[in-house]
């Protein structure tokens, strides 16, 4: 049943496992492609439903609609008066400071109905709040003896945990007056870095002024507390109290002056259990998600092999038919579709995207032409000659060419490979010129320029500049990464181009030979073969090595037809993608109303 659907019928959709259950459609449909993906992360997608459901469940419960109230209860504005009474006893004792004046509660603040029971309360008012401390320098505080106190520092937190249990570091006694003590069940709130985020310490020790500490009372569940500030309904008042700030922080008075409504006791424990059932229930969706969504991935990998797999046109043919008959149930995601892309352009350098026409020209001939015409311009002096590269050993070739098709060196068939150059700053202007570019303006494959342009005083001129001068027509690749294989062709919305040192250029000697060029850089198949230099975090390919990449290099009649077909099918892909995109956003807008109506 769909979010309409179950609107229209006015369904009951107040009970939490209803909440769940009766829409996990909405909710596991609900993927959207990340943006961008860290190096080596293995998830480019987010499972933007299940996040908004598990927001929602916080949401619905500090505002008292996730369980049923107990009439029986003792109302909270009781607890209040109890915490109230505490709090000037230990203040007239001494036992903690008296803070600022906190203002009264004003109406825009309570932000919903609250059940009966409830009372709107100022976290400064029922809890102490203070901020850490750090004595300084703080390397000469530190010490491994036996006496010393823990020290805690963000990096001490695991990643999503919610206890403190132990430290890395601890500091001499004599720096505790320059810090702030905390105890076994204080609640520690970082009020930088992680922005905002709620821990339990179960250990005694010091803090630096990265934390705020926080002192409840017995009258409130401490499990309660900890979902309370863990809440987007929380996050969001204390980001728009810490808005406009260069760097984002908390200080203790915005977090004293925290608005929440409180429940009853009794019914605090319940809500927090109930939470951490729904949230079991979420971690269980998420798994069966993404586990459906691997073995999908897998599943295309498998039969996208067949294809690869393929010992020529007619076997590619027959596998693809059978592809084909589920074609609308396999490539359903974005990362399915990008590894239809990948395997069209593995395919099309395979040699097995096309026919093969015995009637073309064979490879071996134009190579044949392509190095007379590189002698004679050698002759010439219209270029130099270049040192020559060792001969194609066996082990270099990727895979069996079909008839016709040659083993070549980019060098082989390119004029001049190099790489660009940084010229000195004064020679930078501002929107004319020569267009300058680096890695960053070459996005999805292209050149775009409209992001982050720079331009070269057209009368600059020194030798560096001439060798790294592109033409419409070049391609280049970036040799600097992470990550490798950024490549583009050189559009002619500028007669001249140039370059810096982080991007190579081949330009064919036949120029109807740069897409085929391309299609086979883009295809990343020459990565498996090649050396890189430089370290894990940034792998570098040499000028040299790029000379000595091989492609397969089909007839030039061929080339056209694999260049045409492989328009027509990445054509395809980019309407399967627009139409996935599509699909996905009205999963998103249902997902929001869903949400919209349980919170109505």
């Amino acid at each position: 049943m769909n979010l309409k659907t179950s609107l229209e019928m006015g369904k009951d959709i107040s009970k939490p496992e209803q909440l769940i259950t009766e829409h996990i459609d909405i909710w596991t449909s609900a993927i959207r492609a990340k943006s961008t993906s860290g190096r080596g992360s293995s998830k480019k997608y987010e499972l933007y439903g299940i996040s908004k459901l598990r927001e929602l469940i916080f949401d619905l419960a500090v505002r008292g609609k996730l369980v049923p109230q107990n009439p029986d209860d003792e109302p909270a504005s009781v607890l209040v008066k109890k915490m109230l009474t505490k709090k000037e006893k230990s203040i007239e004792e001494g036992t903690i400071k008296k803070g600022k004046p906190l203002p009264d509660i004003l109406t825009n603040q309570m932000n919903f109905d609250t059940p009966t029971g409830w009372e709107w309360c100022i976290l400064g008012e029922v809890c102490h709040v203070e901020r850490g401390g750090s004595p300084r320098p703080i390397k000469s505080y530190l010490t491994e003896s036996d006496d010393g106190l823990n020290w805690i520092k963000i990096s001490d937190t695991d990643q999503g945990g919610k206890y403190i249990n132990q430290t890395v570091e601890k500091i001499r006694p004599e720096g505790l007056k320059k810090t702030r003590m905390v105890y076994p069940g204080d609640f520690l709130l970082t009020n930088s870095m992680s922005f905002g985020r709620p821990y339990i310490t179960n250990i005694e020790g010091c803090i630096h002024d990265g934390w705020l500490r926080i002192n409840p009372p017995n009258e409130i569940n401490k499990n309660f507390l900890y979902l309370l500030l863990s809440s987007p309904y929380v996050y969001k008042i204390f980001k728009e109290s810490a808005s406009g700030a260069v760097v984002q922080n908390l200080n203790s008075e915005k977090v004293r002056g925290l608005v929440f409504a409180l429940p009853p006791f009794d019914e605090q424990a319940v809500i927090a259990a109930k939470v951490d059932e729904l949230m079991l229930l979420c971690d269980q969706l998420e798994q069966q998600t993404e586990a459906s969504i691997e073995a999908h991935a897998t599943l295309v990998e498998v039969l996208l092999a067949t294809l690869t797999d393929s010992v020529d046109a007619n076997e590619l043919a027959q596998n693809w038919a059978r592809i084909s008959e589920y074609f609308d149930s396999l490539f359903t995601t974005e990362q399915s579709i990008e590894a239809l892309k990948q395997t069209v352009l593995q395919l099309a350098v395979m040699g097995k995207l096309v026919s093969q026409n015995s009637d073309d020209e064979p490879a071996s001939v134009l190579l044949e032409k392509i190095a007379e015409e590189k002698e004679q311009l050698i002759q010439e002096k219209k270029i130099k000659p270049r040192k020559a590269l060792p001969p194609i050993e066996d082990e270099e070739r990727l895979f069996d060419l079909p008839l016709g098709w040659e083993w070549c060196r980019l060098d082989d068939i390119c004029d001049g490979i190099t790489s660009g150059s940084t010229p000195p700053k004064s020679s930078f202007i501002d929107d004319t010129g020569i267009p300058y570019l680096k890695v960053y303006n070459i996005r999805n494959q292209k050149i775009d320029f409209e992001y982050q342009p720079q331009f070269i005083e057209e009368g600059y001129h020194s030798s560096s500049l001439k060798r790294s001068q592109l033409c419409p027509g070049d391609v280049i690749m970036n040799i600097v990464g992470p990550p490798l294989g950024k490549i583009a062709i050189i559009p002619d919305t500028y007669p001249e181009w140039n370059c810096n040192q982080a991007i190579v250029m081949f330009r064919p000697f036949i120029s109807n030979l740069n897409k085929f060029i391309y299609t086979y850089l883009v295809s990343g198949m020459f990565l498996d073969k090649i050396a890189l230099i430089g370290t894990a975090g940034q792998d570098n390919i040499s000028v040299t090595k790029s000379r000595s990449i091989l492609l397969p290099t089909p007839p030039l009649a061929e080339q056209l037809r694999i260049v045409a077909k492989i328009d027509e099918l990445m054509a395809i892909c980019d309407q399967l993608k627009e139409k996935l995109q599509q699909s996905q956003e009205t999963q998103v807008q249902l997902t929001d109303a869903l949400v919209d109506r349980a919170l109505g």
